[in-house]
């Protein structure tokens, strides 16, 4: 290991989260020890090892399982992990912040790995609110969308910081250097939007340490105009939900007019590859998982119904967040670059 590497630590995943319980989260987490990774099994020990006996020769591989009866299911309130300390993703976030494990992935109650995740590793200096980070495909490759759901209510200085942990993200992880930044609204035009989008517009427009291309709209998304797309999180989960929604719906009049006689089933037989092809890319489960990005430690939030595809990519991508010193990097390019709080913006 090279004197830059960090040290080896596992993955830790909120291994009982989630619409199908263990059988998923124990199939994808077997799928990336096989590749090497080791993983942290947080949940009820006994419901754990029984899946894992479904997966023949999983006792040889980096799996280690943390017993912890207590589950927040996807029907309760976010505010339970309060009074709840061994719930599976407290437990699971505090291995994160004892440096027992270099990241946290659940596919759990999203509200709940997002106040977990802030109560117990706290926020990045200079980051008011975290936002949660994702990607969408694009006609250039894929675009990053923040914030998609952990911030209905915000403040223009928000949307600077996001902009700015956004920029950092992509040269980090993705190689992407002065990636493109749009501002979500309702024209092109400097002057279009609402009050929170004007202010945050001329924030943006300051900020040196961002290559801010201006306002983008709704179909730019897909277009790939910037690589980057702040929004406010009410907006940003609808465009995440909206995308997701018509890609199904999508898929499934290409599937229905496939099979709707002979000739089209035959035709479809012969596209069948390059259809699998788009499918793939347009699959949430290809990065697994998003990051909340803001926090003093590397939280990753999946999809309730995610698969054993999502879980692994989701690992996967975790430990190459650590492995890349993702929240490091954060937390010294903020320092050098984050513009200033204004009074009237501030945090309370």
């Amino acid at each position: 290991m090279s004197a830059d590497a960090p040290p080896t630590l596992p993955v830790a995943l909120d291994a009982v989260g989630g619409d199908h319980g263990a059988a998923p989260n124990v199939e994808g987490a077997v799928a990336a020890a096989r590749s090497g990774l080791s993983i942290l099994l947080v949940g009820d020990r006994v419901r754990l090892h029984a899946e894992l006996g479904r997966h023949p020769g999983s006792g040889r591989l980096p799996l280690e399982v943390i017993d912890t009866p207590d589950v927040i299911g996807m029907d309760e309130h976010a505010s339970d992990v309060r009074g709840r300390p061994q719930a599976s993703i407290n437990v699971a976030t505090r291995l994160v912040k004892e440096g027992r494990a270099s990241a946290v992935v659940s596919m759990g109650h999203s509200g709940a790995t997002m106040a977990s995740s802030l109560l117990t590793l706290g926020r990045l200096k200079g980051v008011d609110r975290p936002a949660i980070l994702t990607h969408l495909p694009s006609k250039t490759g894929m675009v990053t969308v923040l914030d998609v759901g952990a911030n209905a209510d915000v403040k223009a200085a928000y949307l600077a910081q996001w902009a700015q942990l956004a920029s950092i993200y992509l040269q980090v992880l993705e190689g992407q250097e002065r990636p493109t930044v749009g501002l979500l609204s309702i024209g092109e035009e400097d002057h279009k939007g609402n009050a929170l989008t004007l202010e945050a517009h001329a924030l943006l427009r300051q900020l040196k340490s961002i290559n801010f291309h201006g306002n983008v709209e709704g179909r730019d998304i897909f277009q790939g105009t910037t690589d980057i797309v702040v929004t406010d999180g009410f907006t940003g989960n609808i465009v995440l939900k909206l995308a997701e929604g018509e890609a199904k719906v999508l898929f499934g009049w290409v599937r229905d007019a496939l099979n709707s006689s002979l000739s089209t089933k035959l035709g479809g037989l012969l596209v069948r590859g390059a259809l699998r092809g788009i499918a793939d890319r347009l699959d949430p489960s290809t990065y697994g998982a998003s990051i909340l990005l803001g926090v003093r430690g590397l939280s990753f939030i999946g999809h309730g119904s995610a698969d054993a595809r999502a879980v692994k990519n989701a690992l996967l991508r975790a430990d190459r967040a650590y492995q890349t010193r993702l929240v490091e990097r954060l937390s010294s390019e903020l320092a050098a670059t984050m513009m200033p709080t204004p009074v009237s913006q501030a945090h309370p």
